[in-house]
């Protein structure tokens, strides 16, 4: 009789590594750290300068008057707002600092700006300081996320959440 061998599993994260194990994240993270600051940049800031782009364009053309953006197709054929219906009047009224407009006109959007400039500050300080970021959820929070979208959705389409509706 042989003995078979027994396959090699990667430990999980919760359990501790016996010291001088190798970790994959600790070769990345100082395969990052070797980088130039201006390669690591590259990605950050081209991500900045696109959203800023994108604001600025919003900023510059109204989407309040008709004929510059096309029409949300859920409200056109049913009449019912979207998650999204609203956002760019949202982004147009931050661009301009009217923060009441924006809520207004769709706070989901404007608490998820204000979410995208966190991850934003956060990921170019990592950059500089030489950490690598990675961002991973859990599936709980991807589920909460989407019914809390679901909830809202919900909600401005109903008369006592009208106040909601853009």
């Amino acid at each position: 009789m042989t003995a078979e061998p027994t396959p090699q599993t990667e430990p999980s994260p919760r359990t501790p590594r016996p010291a001088g194990a190798y970790d994959p994240r600790l070769r990345e993270a100082e395969e990052f750290r070797s980088r130039p600051l201006g390669r690591r940049l590259l990605a950050p800031l081209a991500t900045l300068a696109g959203t800023a782009a994108a604001f600025a364009y919003v900023a510059a053309v109204d989407p309040n008057e008709p004929g510059h953006y096309p029409v949300c197709p859920l409200l056109r054929f049913t009449g019912l707002y979207c998650p999204g219906c609203g956002g760019l009047r949202s982004a147009h009224a931050v661009a301009h600092g009217d923060l009441a407009t924006a809520l207004g006109a769709n706070a989901l959007a404007v608490a998820g700006y204000a979410v995208c400039a966190v991850l934003m500050a956060v990921w170019l300080i990592r950059v500089v300081r030489g950490t690598p970021t990675r961002i991973t959820l859990k599936p709980a929070w991807w589920w909460a996320i989407g019914a809390l979208t679901a909830l809202f959705a919900v909600t401005r389409n109903l008369p006592f959440g009208s106040a909601l509706a853009p």
